[in-house]
């Protein structure tokens, strides 16, 4: 079961830091279809924040068709975003590892590591790196 954290810091409304991790939990195959979200009960409880924010989340999760809501039952994960072969990218994830040890080593600090990889992300998506 995914836990959530919210980060206030991180001008994201917090109904769409729910969506990107629940997004982001399908991606690694941290969640699977068939599982349960948290209720909005238990996540109102441990994030403090409003049921509507987590109704509003789990809506426009279901409207990208990831999501179903079961009446009396909870919400459950219809479809993945896992990419075939994600047991393969542990080379990957080990390099990116190393790069980040390396990052800090070099004095960086988390919120400077994660600008660094946003922007040069953003970079090669817009074909600027080579």
């Amino acid at each position: 079961m995914i836990v959530f954290r919210l980060d206030t810091g991180s001008g994201l409304a917090p109904y769409l830091q729910l969506v990107q991790q629940v997004k982001r939990a399908l991606r690694l195959g941290a969640l699977r279809v068939g599982d349960q979200l948290p209720t909005v009960k238990s996540a109102v409880e441990q994030l403090a924040i409003n049921p509507n924010t987590v109704l509003k989340a789990y809506r426009e999760l279901e409207h990208d068709g990831l999501t179903e809501s079961r009446p009396g039952l909870g919400t459950f994960v219809t479809h993945t975003l896992a990419g075939p072969g994600l047991a393969s990218h542990a080379a990957l994830r080990d390099q990116l590892r190393a790069w980040i040890r390396a990052a800090a080593a070099a004095g960086l600090d988390a919120e400077s590591i994660e600008a660094l990889t946003t922007t040069t992300m953003r970079d090669a998506q817009r074909g600027e790196i080579a």
